[in-house]
């Protein structure tokens, strides 16, 4: 779906549902992703269209006005999708995606099931691998997109999606586990575990520049593996705040008391050349 078209769809289900939450589950989409096409559609249009209140939101008068041209922008809308998915509409077709655990864990089952909605007979396949092995493959050509850290290859084009904070994980019962902040020298006072695996290392950039050396103990590139030896008190670590949701591990995360993140983003080589069916599927992940 165009994404000015997404825009419109989500203002209209807010107004059908009166909550940004009710909105959000009706269309699969999280709350902070309903909210931000609504704010993008007041800041494009100058204008405020929705208000909060105790019970949920309300049209502002200005959104009264505008609502019955959003949904007939819409309506119009899916009936030309209509008739071109019927002339040459994706029937059939193939997106190969080179991601990381996280992203595969956390992001691309619900991307999916939405684009799944409207294009039910695409096929994907999925190679996890790390950055490097990623940007080969986008290279290489065995992958149509992949999700990566960026910056990446100056000849990628590519789509920032989100800001990812690095976090400190300890055991249950640590010393820290009370503070708000775990400081970024205390990470070399115990045997650390270090999720690695190529020269793109965001981990092992916080210790440069913050010109420590970590006693490392334990290198991997299995996120699972170092919450299992976190848990088991046999270090601490840094992970990724995406890969610490839904966990069943007894661990504290804690924001460093440094700036510490990755940007994440999807890398293709050319998205001119690239087919309908990835044209399309880049269209779903803006709003996660």
């Amino acid at each position: 779906m165009d994404i000015n078209i997404q825009k419109y769809l989500a203002f209209i289900k807010t107004v059908e549902c009166e909550s940004f939450t009710k909105a959000a589950e009706a269309l699969d989409y999280s709350q902070s992703g309903i909210s931000r096409m609504i704010k993008d559609l007041e800041v494009e249009w100058n204008v405020s269209l929705l208000e909060r209140n105790r019970t949920g939101v309300r049209l502002t008068s200005d959104g009264l006005k505008l609502l019955p041209y959003a949904k007939n922008v819409y309506e119009e809308y899916r009936k030309l999708q209509m008739q071109i998915d019927e002339l040459n509409g994706l029937q059939s077709g193939l997106i190969r995606i080179g991601t990381f655990s996280s992203v595969a864990t956390h992001w691309l089952p619900n991307i999916i099931k939405e684009f799944q909605k409207d294009y039910p007979n695409i096929d994907y396949e999925l190679l996890l691998g790390d950055y490097t092995e990623i940007e080969d493959w986008i290279q290489e050509g065995r992958v149509d997109c992949g999700f990566l850290r960026l910056p990446t290859f100056s000849n990628f084009e590519t789509i920032f999606l989100e800001q990812d904070k690095l976090m400190a994980i300890i055991p249950e019962g640590h010393k820290y586990a009370n503070h708000n902040e775990f400081p970024v020298t205390a990470l070399c006072d115990e045997p650390f575990m270090l999720l690695e695996k190529s020269s793109k290392a965001e981990i092992s950039d916080i210790f440069e520049r913050n010109h420590l050396v970590p006693k490392v103990h334990f290198t991997t590139w299995d996120d699972y593996a170092i919450m299992s030896m976190v848990e088991s008190g046999l270090g601490i670590s840094i992970l990724p705040q995406l890969i610490l949701k839904r966990i069943p591990y007894r661990i504290i995360a804690k924001e460093l008391d440094v700036s510490a993140y990755r940007d994440i983003g999807i890398a293709l080589r050319d998205k001119k050349t690239a087919s309908l069916a990835v044209k399309k599927f880049l269209e779903y992940l803006q709003y996660r």
